[in-house]
């Protein structure tokens, strides 16, 4: 392998020890180089009058500024195009590369091979919507945000199972039990809850099997009424005040024709909230935090589950919650960036 070559202020070094009467053993020593490369240097500055190293053709480059061009044409129209498509369609007018090279080019156009981020798809009536949203309550003070009641359901599962886990192993034990998550099909192992949140703190989690007859998790919009009616009050002026607002999500439950009449005779105020929306929704980040939490219990029914449940909410910091509300201007601010389309939240 070839060796690392000096740097110019090595070279220099060299040189200037020269004048001072040093001889290349000497040299060699101080600067920690080679006595052959000392004596190679003063004599190339002897023979040439340079210190520069002499320009090396190296192989040709196998494709020219429009092959490159063309290369990164067809990356920018279609992002989702492979290496392999990409060196099909140069095959097809003469350019015979190979894909390696292929990936060259996009490197050094700073294009690199990602895993596509999953996201809601946003139709350009809720792309407007959105926007719409961003640009009306982009401006409004932390007061505002501070005065809203969020809501919000999600499961929580026996086995905590939600979403990818890294686990330490040794080669051949990708199966052992201790290595391995579990699942339970039907959703047997899992129960559904209500919860609301402010950024003062948490709510009170109401278990939806607990306020159904059947005492099943399905929420209908008669039992999402008995909710609202015991919580919405109760958690509202423990954690805001009288005035308040609420959000929710677009769920039909929640737009039932009922519950909008419900709503409107309690004189609640509702924040109206655009649809396809998870990355304005502060609870996508509350239930990471309760769910995360949970992870070190191990109960064994959905009984046991509700306990820990309950104190995992409880263990959410005020602080965590403030920081959830008080980011609603940077969400704002990036779904005006990306002009209502979907954003890194």
């Amino acid at each position: 392998m070839r060796s690392k070559e000096l740097s110019m202020q090595v070279k220099e070094g060299i040189l200037k020890l020269q004048k001072h009467k040093k001889i290349i053993r000497e040299i060699a020593t101080i600067l920690r180089v080679a006595k052959s490369t000392v004596w190679y240097i003063l004599r190339k500055k002897a023979s040439t009058g340079k210190l520069s190293n002499a320009r090396r053709p190296g192989r040709q480059r196998k494709t020219t500024v429009v092959d490159d061009c063309r290369i990164i044409s067809m990356v920018k129209r279609n992002p989702f195009t492979t290496a392999n498509q990409v060196n099909n369609t140069l095959q097809g007018v003469g350019i015979l590369i190979s894909k390696s090279t292929i990936k060259k080019r996009l490197h050094e156009s700073k294009y690199r091979g990602c895993t596509a981020r999953c996201k809601p798809l946003i139709s350009l009536k809720n792309r407007k919507a959105r926007l719409d949203f961003a640009k009306e309550h982009l401006e409004k003070p932390a007061q505002f945000w501070k005065n809203i009641l969020w809501t919000d359901e999600t499961k929580i599962n026996l086995y905590q199972n939600d979403g990818k886990k890294k686990v330490w192993r040794r080669r051949g034990t990708v199966h052992y039990p201790k290595h391995t998550t579990s699942s339970v099909k039907h959703g047997e192992g899992r129960v559904m809850v209500w919860v609301c949140m402010a950024a003062s703190g948490t709510g009170t989690l109401v278990f939806i099997d607990d306020m159904t007859q059947d005492r099943s998790s399905r929420v209908n919009s008669e039992v999402f009424r008995d909710i609202l009616s015991a919580q919405i009050q109760l958690n509202a002026v423990k954690l805001i005040g009288r005035c308040f607002m609420i959000q929710m999500d677009n769920d039909p439950k929640n737009t039932a024709k009922a519950t909008q009449e419900f709503i409107k005779a309690k004189k609640w105020k509702i924040l109206e909230w655009p649809r396809q929306s998870p990355d304005l929704n502060l609870f996508e980040h509350a239930f990471y935090f309760l769910k995360t939490k949970l992870r070190t219990e191990r109960p064994t029914n959905k009984q046991q589950l509700k306990a820990p449940a309950v104190k995992a909410r409880q263990s959410i910091k005020k602080e965590e919650t403030q920081h959830l509300v008080m980011s609603m201007s940077s969400r704002l601010q990036a779904v005006t960036a990306t002009k209502g389309f979907s954003t890194k939240y």
